[in-house]
């Protein structure tokens, strides 16, 4: 079966392409190891934006162009030419802090991820990553500062997250699959394949309770367990009441797939 395309950019340091209801948001700069230069954080905030309003796409997946590096951070020789002290908030978009995405997101990494790539593949709900990923966030080893990596320590052991900061060192994509910062860890030759079967398992499903999902999931990193509880249920409360919640027990009576309205 083909693969359903729409919404294709083929041109820019970012592009944006939606397959069978999957977008790819690709930082398309591997001569620079998919640095982020201005036009680049340009483009992945245009990118965001597009997704978030694309009623064709219901999962996004960010990666990197080429096989080398996912994104290895900050355009240090832009940053050297402006004197970058501390960046505006809005330097680039970071998914659930100065940008509300409420559909899933995966982070596909193909290579390095280090500083700024960290706090991509950091944001993402999920990361698939190639067997030769590398994670870093390199910022003590430059002498730059990382305050988004604020919730790693909810992501990994707090003990683990120390050592990722103070040290600066990479992980292989093997251990930090076992720390929990990545989901899955797959040859690099399978990596686009097996994130958007991923990506579309996701998207098969009932839009209203997946977005509850993704809320319900992050509730316990702000709130106590009682709270979250109380949270859950008002977040759940709209999924219970709607026409798709109706759809999903009609579809498995009647032996037929459902038929998703997201209402």
């Amino acid at each position: 079966m083909s693969e359903a395309r729409s919404h294709v950019r083929a041109s820019g340091p970012v592009t944006y392409e939606v397959i069978d209801g999957v977008a790819w948001l690709t930082i398309d700069r591997p001569e620079a190891r998919n640095a982020l230069s201005r036009d680049v954080r340009d483009g992945l905030w245009s990118g965001t934006r597009r997704f978030v309003a694309d009623d064709s796409a219901a999962v996004l997946v960010l990666t990197g162009a080429g096989d080398k590096a996912f994104c290895a951070g900050g355009d240090l020789k832009e940053m050297a030419e402006s004197s970058l002290e501390i960046p505006p908030p809005d330097f680039l978009p970071q998914f659930g802090r100065n940008v509300d995405v409420p559909k899933p997101t995966i982070a596909a990494v193909n290579g390095v991820a280090f500083a700024g790539g960290f706090l991509l593949a950091q944001q993402c709900d999920l990361v698939v990553a190639a067997d030769h990923a590398r994670f870093a966030v390199s910022e003590v080893k430059v002498g730059r500062g990382a305050p988004w990596a604020a919730p790693l320590s909810w992501l990994v052991p707090p003990r683990v997250a120390l050592e990722i900061l103070l040290t600066g060192d990479p992980l292989d994509a093997i251990r930090a699959r076992d720390v929990g910062l990545v989901n899955h860890v797959v040859p690099a030759s399978d990596l686009r394949e097996h994130t958007q079967a991923l990506a579309r398992r996701i998207a098969g499903n009932a839009p209203l309770s997946v977005h509850a999902a993704k809320r319900t999931a992050y509730l316990s990193a702000d709130h106590r367990r009682e709270q979250a509880y109380e949270l859950a249920e008002e977040i759940w409360a709209p999924v219970y009441r709607s026409a798709d919640a109706q759809e999903g027990p009609a579809a498995f009576r009647d032996k037929r797939r459902p038929l998703w309205k997201g209402r």
